[in-house]
């Protein structure tokens, strides 16, 4: 089953996370999984650079080690940089040292202060076992930019209709999404509509 948007009793569950920015103001928080890819990666920070964007990087740990410079760029453009784990754990099926141990690895190449769960999958356990040392963040709205049956027309469909202010956007920085087809138009699109994106500082 695709969740478009996070369910409301996810805030309960995680109080300390992020799902949304609280606020009235028509802005967004745009982050990408994943990366760094040098495929993808170049070609978003791009678009990112053309419309004046700051935006998150939530990387695997894998990734940037094997390219460090990719996350030295995304770093020097001004964008955050965000821990998603070295080997891309899911949370439900890996157990509770494991996991810890995984994201704290990962650290040494990406951060150590924000942490994005794969998959969305983080059991109360693993949530109690990092909250101390990481800013979680989740999502309020994902397109699922990476799944084949969803054509990038769909996903930036699904962003236009749920955007909402202070909506966290989950996006892709993989060469076998679609993020980078459809990011432009959207970007544009949601500043005409008077959106303004902003990278926040978590802490």
């Amino acid at each position: 089953m695709r969740l478009f948007s996070m369910p409301s009793v996810a805030g309960r569950l995680y109080p300390g996370a992020l799902f949304r920015i609280r606020t009235k103001e028509r802005v967004l928080f745009l982050t990408f999984d994943d990366g760094p890819d040098p495929d993808s990666t170049p070609g978003i920070i791009n678009i990112l650079d053309k419309h004046n964007i700051k935006a998150a990087f939530f990387c695997d740990g894998r990734s940037a080690e094997i390219y460090p410079a990719l996350v030295g760029i995304i770093k020097r453009e001004g964008h955050l940089i965000g821990n998603h784990g070295y080997n891309h754990p899911d949370g439900w099926s890996t157990s509770l040292s494991e996991y810890c141990y995984d994201v704290n690895y990962a650290s040494r190449f990406t951060s150590d202060t924000l942490f994005r769960p794969p998959f969305g999958h983080l059991r109360f356990s693993q949530y109690r076992g990092l909250r101390d040392s990481y800013k979680i963040v989740f999502w309020d709205v994902m397109p699922y930019d990476f799944d084949k049956e969803i054509d990038p027309g769909k996903s930036l469909d699904i962003l236009n209709k749920r955007i909402r202010p202070g909506s966290v956007i989950a996006l892709h920085d993989r060469s076998d999404c679609a993020s980078v087809r459809f990011l432009d138009e959207f970007l544009d699109t949601s500043v005409k509509r008077g959106y303004r994106f902003i990278c926040p500082e978590l802490q």
